[in-house]
């Protein structure tokens, strides 16, 4: 697709993960299948913990404010103490967790489950983080140039740094300054970038956000932030307006830090 230059005035690399350094099969086909295959037997093993009770207690919360939604499942408190109860709600909470992701939610109660499950698969070796091969290579070179870089996704920050920690390119947490997610604001609303600027501490056109979804580099954009939309393997197709709207890039080696020279 060419080079793109990077305006002089960005200070910071914003990042989208998934379709962005990640491949969307890796999120669809490793991370999701796990939390749908293995969601049971976690909430057995660790139910006792104080940590798996305060995910059930905002999984359960968060059934109640989707109450009226159509098919949602709510999920009772326990009323006993005995094996039969306890496994009557255990499958409530799976119930509710496989209709949240068939939906796609991005709900923080669910996005905390699942990164406290996605911690235990990293940490035993069943799962490592896929990254583009372009992407390290590509952003230590930014970083040489004095470029800031963050990460903004809709999964949990303990999930990202999980997929960074334990990737196949090794631990590569050093590589970024910051990451965000959800609790700053949705993806598609202008408003999110108005709060990772403020936080990173300059101004929205400052930053350089690059996403595969056309509605999050809109919202963005909406921000005055600089957008690019990224073209991977398995991404959704664009429109032929986005196309000709957006500035594309399909390996991070296409951007050109006027810096770098």
């Amino acid at each position: 697709m060419g080079v793109l230059p990077v305006p002089a005035e960005v200070r910071a690399i914003l990042l989208d993960i998934e379709g962005t350094t990640t491949p969307i099969a890796f999120v669809q086909e490793t991370l999701f299948p796990y939390i749908k295959d293995n969601v049971k037997e976690y909430l057995r093993a660790h139910w006792e913990e104080e940590e798996c009770q305060r995910d059930v207690g905002l999984l359960r919360k968060q059934a109640q404010e989707d109450s009226s939604l159509d098919g949602a499942v709510p999920i009772p408190l326990e009323s006993g103490s005995g094996e039969e109860e306890l496994e009557r709600v255990i499958q409530a909470v799976v119930d509710n967790v496989h209709w949240q992701m068939s939906l796609d939610r991005k709900t923080t109660a669910l996005k905390q489950l699942q990164g406290h499950m996605w911690r235990a698969a990293y940490a035993t070796g069943h799962v490592k983080g896929e990254i583009f091969e372009d992407v390290v290579p590509a952003i230590r070179k930014w970083r040489e140039a004095g470029m800031k870089v963050y990460i903004y996704s809709s999964g949990s920050v303990e999930a990202q740094k999980l997929l960074f920690g334990y990737s196949t390119e090794g631990d590569i947490l050093e590589l970024f300054d910051g990451h965000f997610d959800t609790k700053i604001g949705p993806k598609v609303e202008s408003e999110s970038y108005r709060r990772i600027a403020a936080s990173i501490g300059c101004a929205t056109n400052n930053i350089l956000f690059l996403t595969d979804v056309p509605r999050e580099a809109n919202a963005a954009e909406e921000a005055d932030t600089h957008v690019a939309v990224v073209v991977r393997p398995g991404n959704a197709g664009l429109t032929d307006d986005e196309k000709s709207y957006y500035s594309l890039i399909s390996s991070f080696t296409e951007l050109f830090l006027p810096s770098s020279t």
